[in-house]
């Protein structure tokens, strides 16, 4: 598969755009004809389309192609990157030149000695026919077929709305240390959000799945049946919900997207840029205890299929599985190139960019707690009164201070270790460092994202996953609506 992969990514660049060897090379020595410490080139091609359906009709569709080349140039802390959304060899030498003129400084210049390109070591996404090719017609036939049954599952469902995109994203990353790389990265999601109405009043609820694999996943029954009615469910649940009280308690996340507090709250305070800037409140603490005893974090973005996964990342380096906070004590942060070395440390796979316009910086792929050895139900039978968090609709987090609120979407009271009604308006507030020293109890039940999770950083947005086991983290503050 991956010569095949290589077969159908270099011609994009070679034969649509007559990108060669030596157009490489000719764009190296205009970056490089200056002393800098490093230079790349990152060309992008990359396919996508989208359908969405309301009350049973198409509301939108699109399809579009973006495709463009950017190049870097490093000396010291500073970046040149220009861009280009014409991939000639005239606009690669201009942008080049602009890249090195802005980076000029006390780098040296490197050799270029390119062997390549070739495909990536990693195979975590093999697909026989892209989801970009599929026809239009059976995606908009879901839609129709996710309407009719989101209404068919309860009377109660007064609006039904739903999307599905997919991408086909083909990269060639050259470097001047040698690296030469090709990939070509499938994206697929579906969203699905109904509303249930009684008595005057309307709750909404969402629901997906998505990630690095083909069309057809998706389009079993079996597959996007449990998205409705996972979203029926919650809805017709919020229809039941109270008020909900506020205070300090205990509280219990439930495992899979809860995970998103880890990832916002723990997470980005782990990315290496902001650890060597010293703006992060896990700066300079490799090697102490920054969570209670059996907190182990991971970014992990070669497992197979998943929506934060990578062959390789945005700068051609391979992803890993790092390991950043090891029984509590913080081992590891994640890097691209520039903060590695400016750290003194190795690239983790980390380097991530939205496009070709953009600059690559350290950035989450699948990052989750693992699983510890307690009984998930005897986690919730543990607290006397508190809060049972199953999912969150959103949140805020100051990476500086790690300090964050969390709207939750699906929690339930907990009185005398029993599950009560669920509530409404809850929101979690605290501080995530803090957080991770409060973990008292860790459940037995890993669970990943579905595979909806987009982060946002510097204006620039990219997929994710997120996850973790069922957690009892004691007094948190929770913010209310009761009176």
């Amino acid at each position: 598969m991956a010569e095949t992969e290589a077969a159908l990514t270099a011609p994009v660049f070679r034969e649509r755009f007559g990108i060669d060897p030596r157009a490489i090379d000719t764009a190296f020595s205009h970056a490089l004809s200056r002393p800098v410490d490093y230079a790349d080139l990152f060309f992008e091609y990359t396919a996508r389309d989208a359908v969405s359906l309301e009350d049973g009709i198409v509301k939108s569709g699109h399809r579009a192609v973006d495709q463009g080349v950017g190049v870097r140039a490093q000396a010291g802390e500073r970046q040149g990157y220009a861009h280009s959304d014409e991939i000639t060899v005239k606009s690669l030498e201009l942008a080049a030149g602009a890249a090195r003129a802005i980076a000029e400084g006390s780098g040296r210049a490197r050799k270029v000695a390119l062997r390549g390109p070739k495909p990536p070591a990693l195979d975590l996404y093999p697909l026989a026919q892209a989801p970009t090719d599929v026809p239009i017609e059976g995606k908009v036939r879901l839609l129709q077929e996710i309407d009719a049954y989101a209404r068919s599952r309860d009377p109660r469902i007064a609006q039904v709305m739903a999307s599905l995109s997919c991408e086909q994203r083909q990269l060639m990353i050259a470097a001047s240390d040698g690296t030469w790389v090709t990939d070509v990265q499938p994206l697929v999601i579906l969203r699905v959000q109904v509303i249930a109405a009684q008595g005057g009043r309307r709750e909404t609820a969402s629901q997906g799945a998505g990630g690095r694999y083909s069309l057809e996943r998706l389009l079993d029954p079996a597959a996007w049946r449990a998205q409705v009615d996972e979203a029926v469910r919650l809805a017709l649940v919020n229809l039941e919900s109270v008020s909900c009280p506020a205070g300090s308690m205990d509280v219990v996340l439930g495992p899979g997207w809860p995970g998103i507090l880890l990832h916002e709250a723990v997470g980005h305070g782990l990315e290496g840029d902001f650890n060597r800037k010293k703006t992060s409140a896990f700066s300079d603490k490799i090697g102490q205890r920054v969570a209670a005893p059996g907190v182990t974090v991971i970014d992990d973005g070669t497992i197979a299929s998943r929506r934060g996964s990578l062959n390789v990342d945005d700068e051609g380096t391979p992803t890993g599985h790092n390991v950043l906070i090891e029984d509590g004590v913080l081992v590891g942060y994640m890097q691209d190139r520039l903060n590695a070395r400016l750290m003194g440390m190795k690239p983790t796979g980390n380097g991530r960019r939205e496009s070709y316009q953009h600059l690559p910086m350290p950035r989450m792929t699948n990052t989750f707690m693992l699983a510890g050895q307690d009984d998930p139900e005897e986690i919730v039978r543990s607290v006397k009164s508190g809060l049972y968090a199953v999912s969150f609709s959103g949140g805020q987090v100051d990476i500086t201070s790690g300090k964050f609120v969390f709207s939750a979407s699906e929690a339930y009271r907990i009185e005398d270790g029993k599950l009560g009604a669920p509530v409404k308006g809850a929101t979690l507030i605290g501080n995530g460092p803090d957080v991770l020293t409060r973990v008292t109890r860790i459940g037995n039940d890993l669970k990943l994202d579905p595979g909806v999770g987009t982060c946002g950083k510097d204006g620039q947005g990219v997929p994710v996953g997120v996850g973790q086991p069922t957690l009892r983290i004691d007094g948190i503050t929770v913010g209310g609506t009761e009176g």
